[in-house]
């Protein structure tokens, strides 16, 4: 059996980041060295608590979890309760914290630590702005290398979802999300054109209300909330289930369809900042910088989903 990846995942729970924090949890592709957060869909503190909340829901044990960057690193701080509620996870109470203590140490010093102890290069999946990712890549360059990639939840290749050319984990930080992208670590991205393949559709949840167990129920849940936020929002009939697309990226590559093309963030546009400006064909010259998702193998993606789920439901959590 192939050894598991080693990583670390970058988030801002968030009803997309709980699924993916599951699916690393769960699946044997992957090992789950430490989750940190970050300040994105509500504050940080709502980030971390909601975290904690998917970690002791889902009976997943003995993963430190660390709060990190409040804000980005320029600007004021945007979240989304118009699409996760006043928490950050509305749609079902997920009960105490308690058995899921917070690490003391601040999310970039855990990352370099985690990075210099383990022996092999870490793949960091990072599904909220990249504040943290930026941060440890500026105070610790050295570190670079021990990062096998980072594979990260962002941009738009088209339209966007917060403006009309931004997704709102890279305009809520273009900053952070430049510095990524200028770094010599290996990027893949995966922007809405895939993450909007992932569609929470009512066949899904139906299979996932099938597998009987309290945690299965209370996923049903929040995807149904979710599902409202995006019919009302958006006009969208299913919501699509952004984040854990790249977990299913590091977990079986063959579902995540990828070219390479040279990326830039927008920092400066006064229509376009935050945007993701994908060169598909190559018209600038330059070479790729990143991989960039395009096709989803919807099927085998929601396979790894409902499997995660009835895992982690059968251990009796």
């Amino acid at each position: 059996m192939p050894v598991p990846v080693p990583v670390v995942v970058d988030c801002d729970p968030g009803h997309d980041d709980m699924i993916a924090i599951m699916l690393a949890a769960a699946h044997p592709a992957v090992e789950l060295l430490a989750i940190t957060t970050v300040a994105g869909n509500g504050t940080l503190e709502q980030t971390t608590h909601n975290a904690r909340a998917t970690c002791a829901l889902a009976g997943i044990r003995g993963v430190p979890v660390a709060a990190g960057a409040e804000g980005p690193l320029l600007g004021e701080l945007r979240t989304a309760p118009e699409v996760h509620g006043a928490s950050g996870l509305d749609g079902a109470d997920l009960g105490p914290v308690d058995a899921v203590p917070l690490a003391g140490a601040h999310a970039v010093d855990l990352l370099a630590r985690t990075l210099r102890e383990h022996p092999e290069p870490v793949t960091l999946i990072a599904v909220g702005p990249l504040t943290n990712v930026a941060l440890l890549l500026r105070t610790h360059p050295q570190l670079a290398e021990r990062l096998g990639e980072i594979v990260l939840m962002g941009g738009a290749v088209g339209a966007g979802n917060v403006a009309p050319l931004a997704e709102f984990n890279v305009a809520t930080d273009p900053e952070a999300a430049d510095v990524v992208l200028r770094s010599a670590v290996p990027v893949t991205l995966c922007p809405l054109e895939a993450t909007h393949q992932a569609l929470a559709t009512p066949v899904v949840l139906d299979r996932l209300r099938a597998l009987g167990s309290p945690l299965a129920a209370t996923v049903v849940d929040l995807l149904t909330f979710f599902a409202g936020r995006y019919e009302e929002r958006w006009g969208m009939d299913a919501p699509p289930v952004h984040d854990p697309v790249a977990v299913a990226r590091v977990i079986a590559p063959e579902l995540v369809g990828c070219v390479d093309a040279h990326v830039v963030i927008e920092l400066r546009g006064e229509h376009t900042r935050g945007a993701t400006v994908c060169d598909l064909h190559g018209v600038t010259g330059r070479s790729p910088n990143a991989r960039v998702a395009m096709t989803l193998d919807a099927d085998g993606f929601w396979h790894l989903v409902v499997d995660a789920v009835a895992a982690l439901g059968r251990a009796g959590r």
